[in-house]
């Protein structure tokens, strides 16, 4: 049995403790980050955005972001959200942009209404539940649409975001060439196309974008872009994109290895 000394010793002991300001549970907790948003009107900025998503190397490409201050824009495709929910809920964590990529990357020009509004409301309803976010941005594969596909954008609400750069990864799939090609292509408020299922993009990316951050560039979301913050639904974005020539751009099928099956991923 203790003595009362040891006891009214051990007592005091304690409530110093509790009392110090060091000890107080939370005092010392960091805090949150907290980043300023990006002012496009006034310094450089180009997003890069990520098609096909998430793909199964999207957890690299995001550590590689959170490490160089960078967001992106990631247009996700409901069939890959459903097998890796756990990329997509950490795109939207880190505050990424979420995007409607359709549901099984159909050419939406061949299909019926219903059908083209089926495909674009199940990826809405995926990401949703995946991340507690609802997609703000559409972006039809292949780059296609026509009037049915701008109408329906209109009904949902959704902006359609297309290009003025690519990467060409998805033919090359060689990290050099990829690095080349969006250095060409780099242009203040360009909007880059790029896959996050081709594992050298990934890879090349630390070394893109410290080559982009010495250009002087602010690798931000679509959205942070001048003239793109109120982008009205059905509007297309950037101006004059819908007049070029995008097929280069993007497979001719969504059918590449690496992107066909959802059950590769998590």
């Amino acid at each position: 049995m203790k003595s009362p000394a040891r006891l009214l010793l051990a007592a005091t002991c304690t409530v110093a403790l509790l009392s110090s300001p060091a000890a107080a549970w939370g005092t010392n907790k960091p805090k949150a980050e907290k980043t300023k948003p990006v002012d496009c009107a006034k310094v450089k900025c180009i997003a890069l955005t990520f098609d096909d998503g998430p793909g199964k190397y999207a957890d690299k490409l995001l550590d590689t972001l959170k490490k160089t201050n960078s967001k992106a824009t990631f247009f996700l495709e409901g069939q890959y959200v459903k097998s890796r929910k756990a990329f997509a809920k950490r795109m939207a964590v880190e505050g990424h942009e979420l995007g409607n990529h359709s549901y099984t990357h159909p050419h939406l020009r061949d299909l019926s209404e219903e059908k083209i509004r089926e495909e674009l409301t199940r990826t809405q309803d995926i990401v949703k539940q995946a991340t507690g976010k609802t997609p703000t941005l559409l972006r039809p594969p292949y780059g296609e649409l026509d009037y049915r596909v701008q109408e329906i954008a209109k009904e949902m609400n959704l902006p359609i975001v297309l290009w003025n750069g690519g990467s060409r990864d998805w033919a090359t799939k060689n990290e050099k060439a990829i690095y080349d090609e969006v250095l060409k292509n780099a242009k203040r408020d360009g909007v880059i196309l790029m896959h996050d299922w081709v594992e050298q993009t990934v890879k090349v990316m630390p070394k893109l974008i410290a080559a982009l951050q010495k250009q002087g560039y602010h690798v931000v979301s679509v959205s942070s872009l001048r003239g793109a913050n109120k982008l009205e639904a059905g509007a297309i974005y950037p101006v004059g994109s819908e007049k070029d020539d995008l097929a280069a751009e993007t497979p001719d099928s969504p059918g590449a290895p690496e992107a066909a099956s959802p059950e590769d991923g998590l």
